[in-house]
């Protein structure tokens, strides 16, 4: 009888439907990592390398042309304190000659680094495209950025649309980093196995102001090849200048470090007289290298602040030094009454 009762249960477990099954790890050396853009404003990698963190991916561009502020620096650093790096791109395109362009545009972003991860297409946002025309937009950008910079790739994905959106023919080319917040392991996907799991978007580590994404990553997240990216020949560079507020502490040497250009030129471009002596809330101007507009140009200053109990716009602008207005016009808030526990928002820094 006891038989019986087992070789049912056996039956029904191998009817089930696979969704009662994750997606799982690709290899059992599981590292700790982070993804960061702009919205972390500077962050101290020593700290976060001290942490226990492995490896950063950092958002280098998104659509056209349009870089994030702190990829430069986020790049610098956190190579600097032996973290490992990798870079992701926002996709935007609605039709494969967009695909191309951006993936060109993304090799022209990361030319002249040295990344250690297989290089990221983040696309979510697909408005009236259809699923044949998203797997295919997908597949256009990621061969043509593996044919740009001989790099592998790899695409991020929400559980969902790894098994709703994105075909078997991309699960079965690239691998997958997959984000799913609450669940100790990945839904079941198109894909077999990930190589990077972002589990929440609400982590804290130390180094980093306010809330960051969290992930799990295997070993297999690596790059065959950790040779320098080259400048493609599809590629074009040009010199674009950027406002940056003078922060307190801050060093024209400091700044030209951070943003890849030097004192002289510095100097040069502002009309300074003594290059020792410059002061908080002065404007200079910043040499930006590449074709692109740099995303946030106006919000190099902002800290981030995550909303809690009791908090309002007006409380927020008082600690702050700064006013409702701004904080609205720097987070697109239309009803200035209305903020959430838990949302992100960036405060001057200017002002404080």
């Amino acid at each position: 009888m006891r038989w019986k009762v087992l070789s049912v249960t056996l039956l029904i477990i191998a009817f089930l439907p696979l969704s009662v099954f994750a997606t799982i790890a690709s290899s059992s050396e599981i590292l700790n990592g982070i993804d960061v853009s702009n919205w972390q404003g500077y962050i101290d990698y020593r700290e976060v390398k001290n942490s226990g963190i492995d490896v950063v991916y950092i958002k280098t561009s998104q659509g056209n042309n349009i870089v994030d502020a702190y990829f430069r620096i986020n790049y610098n650093n956190a190579k600097a304190n032996g973290l490992k790096v990798g870079f992701y791109h926002f996709l935007t395109a609605r039709t494969e000659q967009e695909a191309l362009q951006q993936a060109d545009f993304f090799a022209s972003v990361i030319s002249n680094t040295s990344p250690d991860c297989k290089l990221a297409m983040d696309f979510e946002e697909f408005g009236d495209l259809n699923i044949e025309q998203i797997n295919s937009i997908s597949e256009t950008f990621l061969e043509r950025l593996k044919q740009i910079t001989g790099k592998e790739v790899i695409i991020y994905s929400d559980a969902y649309n790894a098994k709703a959106t994105f075909g078997r023919n991309l699960a079965e080319k690239y691998p997958l980093w997959i984000a799913e917040y609450g669940a100790e392991a990945p839904s079941e996907s198109n894909w077999e196995y990930w190589e990077g799991f972002q589990y929440t978007s609400q982590g804290r580590v130390s180094g980093i102001q306010g809330s960051v994404d969290r992930d799990k990553f295997t070993n297999d997240i690596f790059l065959s090849n950790t040779e320098q990216i080259v400048q493609s020949g599809n590629s074009e560079n040009y010199n674009q200048d950027t406002a940056y507020i003078v922060q307190s502490g801050n060093t024209l040497s400091g700044i030209a470090v951070q943003y890849g250009t030097t004192v002289a030129e510095l100097v040069t471009l502002n009309k300074i007289q003594n290059p020792n002596l410059i002061f908080p809330g002065e404007r200079i101007c910043v040499p930006i290298k590449g074709n692109f507009q740099n995303e946030e140009l106006s919000t190099l200053g902002h800290r981030i602040y995550t909303v809690v109990a009791g908090d309002t716009l007006s409380e927020l602008a008082l600690r702050f030094r700064t006013t409702v207005e701004n904080i609205a016009k720097l987070n697109d808030i239309e009803n200035i009454n209305l903020i959430y526990i838990g949302e992100t928002l960036k405060i001057p820094r200017n002002s404080e």
